[in-house]
């Protein structure tokens, strides 16, 4: 388990961490999400002792990460896959962390295994393309035996085969009991890898809840619905918080209203539905919208005069 109390991180005038508290649970796979500059990776850091807090605590199974006898045997982690010595095989480099920690050489032949990396063990890491790194990264995480597995960005440069792997792996992880914490700007892969959902921005707390609930929350009551009379449905569905948006030629969007409703009133006026289904907002979705305010790094995009090349510029509000 991960308990952050009041954590707090200033560089001079800059507040990276603003009084995050929020535990992160063995038996899930637990998302971490924000935008760039949102404080994750600094987050991360404290919570393994390279960066101290201005303020607050953070607790790795009751104890701060400095005080753990055996961190190895007790949290893994990746924060940035290319930390390896470039001119050792990807096997000497697990060895070498495996004899820092007592930990036998059968456990490395495990491990390289486990992430698939039988075949290049022997070349050097310097060698390695990004995806081959990741995989050599979580290795490193996954040599003790953890309990506790903190990574951050792993799917970064993997392939769809890889990514596949890695989902299956973080959730038969946390399916021992384990408590995995991740991050990641992959919205779709969150959501089909994470529970719950610790989302920040500015350094703040914006959302701790599940994925379910966060995806409720945001979504409303949306309904697609396809008739042989759009027009006319459209001005049977009316109130206070009901929208209609016409997105094809027979289609019709809804918003305020639940899929009943919206059956209830073409049958009574006679309409013929071809389609009637509720509509969910993705996580990306979801995520752009609750996190809007909290963007750092925002992009203008301008068109040319033909309109048909795009410049992009990066602004910093």
């Amino acid at each position: 388990m991960i308990e952050a109390r009041g954590l707090t991180k200033r560089y001079g005038t800059k507040t990276a961490v603003d009084d995050l508290t929020f535990t992160v649970r063995p038996g899930v796979v637990t998302g971490f999400l924000g935008p760039n500059g949102a404080g994750k990776s600094t987050t991360m850091r404290m919570i393994l002792g390279l960066d101290a807090p201005t303020g607050g605590s953070v607790r790795v199974n009751g104890r701060a990460y400095r005080e753990l006898e055996s961190p190895l045997h007790e949290v893994g982690a990746l924060l940035e896959a290319r930390s390896v010595h470039t001119g050792r095989s990807a096997f000497n480099h697990l060895l070498a962390l495996a004899q820092t920690a007592g930990i036998p050489r059968r456990r490395v032949e495990e491990v390289v295994d486990l992430v698939g990396l039988r075949e290049v063990a022997k070349k050097r890491a310097g060698t390695f393309s990004l995806g081959m790194g990741q995989r050599l990264g979580i290795a490193s995480a996954l040599l003790g035996d953890p309990q506790t597995i903190i990574l951050d960005e792993p799917v970064n440069g993997l392939d769809p085969d890889g990514i596949r792997w890695i989902r299956t792996l973080l959730k038969s992880l946390a399916a021992e009991g384990r408590t995995v914490f991740v991050s990641s700007h992959l919205m779709s892969e969150m959501a089909q890898t994470a529970e719950h959902l610790i989302v920040v921005g500015r350094g703040k707390l914006i959302a701790d809840t599940s994925v379910r609930d966060f995806l409720a929350g945001a979504s409303g009551n949306r309904v697609r619905v396809r008739t042989i009379d759009p027009a006319a449905l459209a001005t049977l569905l009316t109130g206070p918080d009901v929208r209609v948006e016409s997105t094809g030629v027979d289609v019709l969007e809804v918003s305020g209203m639940s899929t009943d409703e919206v059956g209830i009133a073409a049958g009574a006026a006679g309409i013929t539905l071809l389609e009637l289904s509720p509509q969910q907002t993705s996580l990306e979705e979801a995520f752009m919208d609750l996190t809007k305010d909290a963007v750092e790094y925002h992009g203008t995009t301008t068109t040319t005069e033909g309109g048909s090349a795009l410049t992009t510029a990066g602004v910093n509000r």
